[in-house]
């Protein structure tokens, strides 16, 4: 089990089984129930077969899931309340589709050429939970994200963006929704035929220019004029490190 730190609302964005039995999803539920946080949020990953029909394990079908006041979200929105001295609310969504990765007992799969992101998410949001990356984010090692979802990403922007999945792109990465991004997925985007021929492309040299100019005019901004961001985080909350199937990675913390 991995050590878990306390905090306001616990989010597990998916692989909670390694073979997706309700058995083994109802182990985990039952340790996520038994920790301290006022609110628990889970979706599903593509280890997860129970919760797809598609995936579902035959002897697993007349079985349910006693959630134990967590909260399981499949393409669904969430508000929750946060009483105190600066009382506020906030709204997530989660959904557990993913690119086809794997066998028929991977759950949630599309084709990759498959558009299955556009217009499903709400716009009224603060976190959103994915178990895929959107496409060139924390998505190592060769661009396994999502671009549909990544286009669905410049539609509503949330306050955070959690997911999972590959486990080699781990970490958090703030991006701003400018010109600057734009540049840098153009260039994560660009087929490279040759170092020579990417040398003399002036658009990959503009596009390299812009994601300098972005970037340093961000850094201005935020840290020596005071202004106040208006991107996203984005983060890959995978606690399995690399291939490993080992929970060497630490537990993201955030402040919203």
């Amino acid at each position: 089990e991995a050590s878990i730190p306390s905090g306001d609302v616990l989010i597990h964005a998916g692989d909670l089984a390694n073979h997706g039995t309700a058995a083994e999803i109802q182990d985990q539920v039952d340790w996520i129930a038994s920790l301290p946080h006022r609110f628990k949020i889970i979706i599903a990953g593509n280890h997860d077969g129970f919760f797809d029909p598609q995936s579902r394990q035959h002897s697993d079908i007349h079985t349910a899931i006693d959630y134990k006041g967590i909260h399981y979200l499949q393409h669904a929105t969430l508000t929750l309340p946060f009483p105190g001295v600066q009382a506020r609310q906030l709204t997530f969504y989660g959904a557990p589709q993913i690119p086809a990765c794997g066998g028929d007992d991977f759950a949630f799969q599309y084709p990759r050429e498959q558009d299955a992101w556009s217009g499903t998410i709400p716009r009224a949001l603060d976190v959103l939970i994915t178990h895929t990356p959107p496409r060139h984010h924390l998505d190592l090692p060769q661009g396994m994200g999502c671009e549909f979802l990544l286009k669905e990403m410049w539609r509503v922007r949330p306050k955070v963006h959690v997911f999972g999945h590959v486990h080699a792109g781990y970490g958090k990465e703030s991006v701003f929704w400018d010109e600057g991004q734009n540049a840098y997925e153009r260039v994560c985007a660009r087929t490279h035929s040759s170092l020579l021929s990417d040398f003399f492309d002036p658009l990959a040299w503009l596009d390299a220019a812009k994601i300098v100019f972005y970037g340093i005019q961000g850094v201005i901004w935020s840290k020596v004029w005071g202004g106040a961001g208006t991107g996203t985080l984005m983060i890959n909350a995978s606690l399995t490190y690399r291939s490993t199937a080992k929970l060497a990675n630490a537990p993201q913390i955030v402040d919203i």
